[in-house]
């Protein structure tokens, strides 16, 4: 075989195994949607299967948009989200830096804790948890929520945001000094602006886990108006019987920010989680 020959197999190889990679991954997605523009729970249940909906219904769409409350579920996902992506990212900046920067007694036993905290499984902490926030009534509460969120997704991005710090030259902050700028000057204006992959990346995980998040929220939210989506879906399994083309299309729904933020934001994302892993 010659050499060219060799070639054409090995790419033939590598598109078939990439086909059989991509079909395991849209196949879930592609039946989820299906089963979402079934009209009726016979539908679904039949056997045998019946892969397409005939007729295609959105009756699923309209119970949950309209006669259900999904759109604030949505609203509150979005809200606790987007707090604990922004709160966490800020946070985390001003830790990473002094990490990065500033040389001080049990530096590296600090950066060691922030690595350990995300091996702790959130089972362990619920029950304290619940406790603290029931004396403090602060159950049902999105903005105590959203506080939880904060402080599960700092660890990460201070670990994402040291390794970028630690790749930023000290010599882009003697200069600013030199012009006048302080610490928190240098850091905004000069350091920050060389990071900005590396605080997208950790923004949109800080998202996308905060966005799917359901323990902590079944735990501590059990009023409908204050319920996130992963809640409002899970509410949909029933005593004797699960709504799955509501839920399918709830999922589908619940997909669309997220889908369209990584989209947005792909490059930034892969770039910072690739390039802060890097040190020198």
């Amino acid at each position: 075989m010659t050499a060219k020959n060799k070639r054409k197999l090995a790419l033939a190889v590598k598109f078939i195994v990439l086909g059989v990679f991509l079909i395991l991954v849209m196949f879930p997605f592609v039946w989820m949607l299906l089963t979402s523009l079934k009209g009726s729970q016979g539908e679904i249940y039949a056997f045998p299967v019946k892969y397409l909906p005939n007729p295609v219904s959105f009756v699923n769409y309209v119970e949950m948009l309209w006669k259900g409350s999904f759109a604030r579920y949505m609203l509150n996902s979005l809200l606790c989200s987007s707090v604990a992506a922004l709160c966490s990212v800020f946070i985390a900046i001003l830790a990473s830096y002094v990490i990065s920067r500033f040389r001080f007694r049990f530096k590296g036993v600090l950066l060691l804790f922030f690595l350990i905290t995300q091996m702790i499984p959130m089972f362990i902490m619920l029950a304290p948890l619940y406790q603290m926030l029931a004396k403090a009534k602060m159950l049902n509460n999105l903005w105590s929520l959203a506080f939880l969120y904060t402080n599960m997704m700092i660890p990460f991005s201070v670990v994402t945001l040291c390794g970028f710090f630690d790749n930023v030259p000290k010599s882009l902050e003697e200069a600013a000094w030199i012009d006048g700028c302080g610490y928190l000057s240098a850091l905004f204006r000069v350091a920050v602006p060389v990071i900005k992959p590396g605080i997208a990346a950790s923004i949109i995980f800080a998202f996308i886990n905060s966005w799917n998040e359901l323990f902590m929220a079944v735990m501590f939210i059990d009023v409908d108006k204050y319920k996130t989506i992963p809640v409002g879906l899970n509410g949909l399994i029933l005593k004797y019987d699960i709504k799955w083309g509501e839920m399918a299309a709830g999922t589908i729904m619940s997909l669309i920010p997220t889908m369209c933020l990584f989209a947005f934001a792909q490059k930034y994302m892969i770039e910072g989680l690739t390039a802060g892993a890097v040190k020198g």
